[in-house]
């Protein structure tokens, strides 16, 4: 492989991890089938899709993400995604679109990860991300309404889909909402027992599977409850080899996009999660690879857009997984579990999936978290309340735009591109002036610059220079550029007019410390004559000789500021070899 692909190491596999792993991958079967079918409910989709999504794809993500415990699969909140961006699309086969989508979604992924831009998602504030998840959690549940009581209407937005559940409610069917009363009980009976005895139950395939056994025993199919046949019957047999078409393609790249960002939020905070508890390391950039080429086989395979299951990975961790073989085998099982029981999974009670998709919702809602994330800060609440209502508002692709937005808004408020502090003499050396520092400036001033001089900082920088420019007793000023780097023609070109207007009132500007490239880019972009080439001194190997020679300079200009002369008195060579 090129040194350039993220490739997560790989080792011997210890024998005593076979045992710990295989238990680990029967547990995750276990809630992976049950969310597999639920998830593509939500996503629109033909129920097996989501154990298509949960099965090669699956291997794939276990076997080249970085971390090795994380589950790749179908999700709730990226399920929703798919399922209402994809809803206006409908005059093409959904699943066309899906496995289209997926392939997009990969690819994008994995060339993130190839570019190494893993921490791109660390400018995607937490309360943005709880934002989504939060809305996302109340359109969960708001969208199983219909399928709780049995009834028909509309979907789609948030009231949309209320006004026309309400209007429905006449037509309830009321073995549906016995069935979904019946599971959400059980699974909260189920959680208690499990808190109790301090034995995991699995409560989503316990509930699940009495659902089915009920409906079977008392054949109620023919007292009009309504199954997952009734949506599309799950074939028995391993997941087809599918082709995505490209010509979708076009049209499903801004949700392509939004799907993309939202799936690599998802894993990497569900693998910073498992990494912090397990102590194991993680590269976000062989993450964003190794999800990518899942999603990738989720389009070959039949499945839909994925991420990494926060539910599912902590299970594999909490059941005992040693390595990333507990999650390549459960992938497996998963194959195993569609070549035999699709037939079986045919009778399981949409109701009941309604019943588990209402848990799965009030999950999302977590209120502790957010009580400690809007008390946090007047921004982050703001964060939050923006991006959660946006998801009820705007499509759901649009609001993962705005809580990106929202973000990178609130990141470029809260930091500084640049730090700008001056330098004064104190005997023979230079120390940062304090904020209430009283003493009188001379006409030679010096300011150090640290930060990226890149475009955006341009701004930033051009009004600190121009306070200390502008102020009647300055003559020289000396800017030290050693600490900063990454100057580019926008920071140059702002450098160059400035140069021009202290140079028309009578004044200079000295750049010291300026390194290499930043001086190779001041010479190609004709910068360095407007500055003047005996005003620009270059990095020395010498502590602080650089700016020692510009203040040698700014001396020869203003030789009535003696200020600095004991700095410039010491013998920098002979300082560096002590």
């Amino acid at each position: 492989m090129p040194r350039w692909l993220p490739i997560p190491p790989l080792q011997r596999y210890p024998r005593d991890a076979v045992g710990p792993d295989a238990l680990a991958a029967v547990t995750v079967l276990f809630l992976g089938v049950p969310q597999g079918l639920a998830y593509a409910t939500i996503a629109g989709l033909p129920p097996v899709v989501g154990l298509y999504a949960a099965a090669i794809p699956a291997i794939i993500g276990s076997l080249l993400r970085s971390s090795p415990l994380v589950i790749a699969g179908p999700t709730n909140a990226l399920s929703l995604l798919v399922g209402a961006s994809l809803a206006p699309e409908l005059g093409a086969d959904p699943t066309a679109l899906a496995l289209t989508l997926a392939l997009l979604v990969g690819l994008f992924q994995a060339s993130a990860g190839v570019l190494r831009l893993g921490s791109l998602v660390d400018f995607i504030s937490t309360a943005v991300v709880l934002g989504y998840i939060t809305g996302a959690g109340v359109l969960i549940g708001v969208g199983q309404l219909h399928n709780a009581t049995g009834t028909d209407g509309p979907g789609g937005r948030l009231w949309v889909t209320l006004e026309g559940w309400v209007s429905t409610l006449g037509e309830t069917q009321p073995l549906a909402v016995a069935m979904t009363v019946g599971t959400v009980l059980l699974v909260i009976a189920l959680r208690t027992l499990s808190a109790k005895t301090k034995r995991r139950i699995p409560s989503a395939i316990v509930a699940m599977t009495l659902g089915l056994l009920v409906n079977v025993a008392l054949d109620l199919e023919a007292r009009g409850l309504r199954v997952l046949s009734d949506l599309q019957p799950i074939p028995a047999g391993l997941p087809p080899l599918t082709l995505p078409d490209l010509s979708l393609a076009p049209g499903l790249l801004p949700l392509a996009v939004a799907c993309a960002v939202l799936s690599l939020v998802e894993s990497s905070s569900v693998a910073r999660s498992v990494s912090s508890r397990t102590g194991k390391p993680l590269d976000a950039s062989t993450e964003f690879f190794g999800q990518g080429l899942a999603n990738i086989a989720a389009g070959f395979f039949g499945g839909y857009p994925i991420s990494g299951s926060l539910a599912r990975s902590a299970l594999n961790e909490r059941a005992g997984a040693r390595t990333r073989i507990a999650g390549i085998l459960g992938g497996a099982l998963m194959l195993v579990a569609l070549a035999t029981l699709g037939p079986l999974l045919d009778h399981t009670p949409i109701s009941s999936l309604a019943g588990l998709l209402f848990v799965v919702a009030y999950d999302l809602v977590d209120l502790e978290r957010i009580k400690s994330v809007c008390r946090a800060s007047a921004e982050d609440a703001v964060a939050f309340a923006v991006t959660m209502l946006g998801t009820w508002v705007f499509s759901l692709d649009v609001a993962i735009y705005l809580g990106v937005g929202l973000s990178l808004i609130l990141f470029l408020r809260r930091a500084r591109l640049v730090r700008v502090t001056e330098l004064v003499p104190e005997g023979a050396r230079l120390a940062e002036a304090d904020a209430d520092d009283e003493r009188a400036p001379g006409p030679i001033r010096v300011l150090q610059v640290e930060g990226a001089l890149f475009f955006g900082a341009a701004g930033e920088l051009r009004d600190a220079l121009a306070a200390v420019l502008t102020e009647p007793t300055t003559r020289v000023l000396v800017v030290r550029l050693k600490r900063a780097a990454g100057l580019d023609a926008t920071t140059a070109s702002m450098l160059g007019e400035l140069a021009t207007l202290t140079r028309r009132q009578g004044n200079v500007l000295v750049l010291a410390g300026v390194t290499r490239s930043s001086y190779e880019v001041l010479e190609r972009s004709g910068v360095l004559d407007k500055l003047g080439r005996q005003n620009v001194f270059e990095t020395q190997p010498q502590w602080f000789s650089a700016l020692a020679a510009g203040l040698e300079r700014a001396t020869r200009l203003c030789p009535e500021d003696a200020r600095f002369a004991g700095f410039l008195a010491i013998d920098r060579e002979a300082a560096v070899s002590s």
